[in-house]
């Protein structure tokens, strides 16, 4: 079959071997041709291939994509359609061609296929809500409240009074025909011997207490119109009030205030829950605490020491609330509350229609000349008494004795105004000048019960009762 050509070499092991066909027109002896070298491709030529691979790879790659993507949306689009807009007849959508069935089945799974699609091509994005407008537009009805009180420390026995001030907030509500009206805080304007305000020009006036809600913790106070410059009237604002009853949880608000006393500042949040009962402790002059239950907003807006009294706002700019660094202690973090405007209302407006009060100065005050206890509630449901100023002992020759206070009587208001403990009755007492007659509520007891009287009672001095 193959044709071994040996060489005329002596001594030699090489076999030289020739394929069939090669041999034709050959003659014995003459040497075959060697076997021919494979060429090899140079670098660049590889280099060359390799980038027009990958560019035909890219093309058909992105054509096969431009391809599925115009599909997808073409069924998309054909599917909205056939949802959408579906051949009505008689009252019943009509499926020309198939059974309703399968028909059903298609269009549930087509309707899978968007909320995937939509899902896939619509990723979730934060939103970032500029408040800087409303802002604007509500600082000028803002003002801080400064309040220089006497505070008084008791050490080894010895009392010790000395002259404090601290910061709070509060907010433009309306005016008179003689005042400008502000709400705020009762505990931001408690015990002042002098109230300050602040309006957002910068200018300060001496304010005075129009009328006080302490279960509530509410006040309004008052500046006199002629008192502020014309200048100062046209960059301020009365507040618009909003309705906290339509809030939802998860709504933004945006709270102003003088936090830390600083002066006004801005904070963003949310409102995180609704209604929300707190206990609020009130302290009464026998240092025992009883507990008012009210509800309140609360937000996750920073609400600091100083932001008592501002306002919470909504995105409108109308006030929703009313701010209270004093509810839920400083162990807390991130949660603020804030007394609903739709619960304060009504109070404000009672409280705007009040008369103006001025508290007198320490050596011109007046005194009843009594001494009394606080009926709490305890006392109210077991011996069935009016909660008031329960008389314990009255000072001879004093306006309570010439108007015929006795031991046993409870004071449940001066001049109207509701007084349910010494405390308050003393609050009261301080913006009447010795000499002044008020008109007294009380509640004496009879065999038929306690009955209503009202009483006028001329108030000593203090150099009389130190006698």
């Amino acid at each position: 079959m193959y044709e071994n050509n040996y060489p005329n070499y002596e001594n030699t092991n090489t076999y030289h071997y020739q394929a069939p066909g090669n041999g034709v027109g050959s003659s014995m002896g003459s040497p075959a041709e060697p076997p021919k070298k494979e060429k090899k491709m140079g670098a660049g030529k590889k280099i060359l291939l390799g980038i027009f691979c990958g560019l035909l790879f890219g093309i058909f790659a992105g054509i096969g994509f431009t391809a599925v993507t115009a599909a997808s949306d073409f069924l998309l689009e054909e599917g909205k359609e056939a949802i959408a807009m579906p051949e009505v007849k008689g009252g019943e959508a009509e499926m020309p061609g198939n059974e309703a069935a399968a028909e059903e089945a298609d269009e549930e799974a087509l309707q899978e296929n968007m909320i995937a699609s939509t899902v896939t091509a619509a990723p979730a994005q934060a939103m970032v809500t500029d408040v800087t407008e409303v802002v604007k537009a509500v600082m000028p009805s803002v003002v801080s409240v400064n309040n220089k009180f006497v505070e008084t420390t008791s050490f080894f026995g010895q009392e010790y009074s000395s002259e404090a001030i601290s910061s709070g907030s509060g907010f433009i509500v309306g005016e008179n025909d003689t005042e400008l009206l502000l709400v705020t805080n009762f505990h931001v304007v408690e015990d002042a011997e002098e109230l300050t305000v602040q309006f957002c020009d910068g200018s300060q006036l001496q304010a005075q207490i129009k009328g006080t809600d302490r279960d509530k913790d509410l006040a309004v106070i008052a500046v006199l119109l002629e008192d502020i410059e014309e200048e100062t009237m046209g960059e301020i604002a009365i507040a618009t009030m909003g309705d906290s009853n339509r809030l939802t949880v998860g709504e933004p608000v945006i709270a102003i205030g003088n936090a830390l006393g600083y002066g006004q500042s801005v904070t963003t949040g949310v409102v995180s829950a609704l209604n929300r009962p707190i206990a609020v402790d009130v302290v009464s002059m026998q240092d025992e605490l009883d507990e008012e239950v009210n509800t309140f907003i609360q937000t996750d807006a920073a609400i600091n020491p100083g932001n008592s009294g501002g306002a919470l706002l909504n995105t409108k700019g109308e006030v929703i609330g009313i701010n209270s660094s004093k509810i839920g202690g400083d162990a807390i973090e991130g949660m603020g509350y804030a007394i609903p405007i739709s619960d304060a209302q009504p109070i404000i407006e009672e409280l705007m229609t009040k008369q103006t009060k001025h508290r007198v100065k320490e050596e011109n005050k007046g005194y009843l000349g009594i001494t009394g206890i606080d009926v709490v509630e305890e006392y109210s449901e077991i011996y069935g008494m009016p909660m008031g100023v329960y008389v314990s002992s009255v000072t001879e020759g004093t306006g309570a004795d010439d108007a015929g206070l006795i031991k046993g009587d409870i004071i449940t208001a001066v001049n109207g105004e509701e007084v349910e403990s010494m405390e308050e009755l003393k609050e009261e007492l301080s913006y009447y000048a010795a000499g002044e007659t008020i008109e007294l509520t009380i509640m004496q007891g009879s065999p038929t019960g306690y009955q209503p009287k009202n009483v006028s009672v001329t108030l000593s001095s203090a150099s009389f009762m130190e006698e």
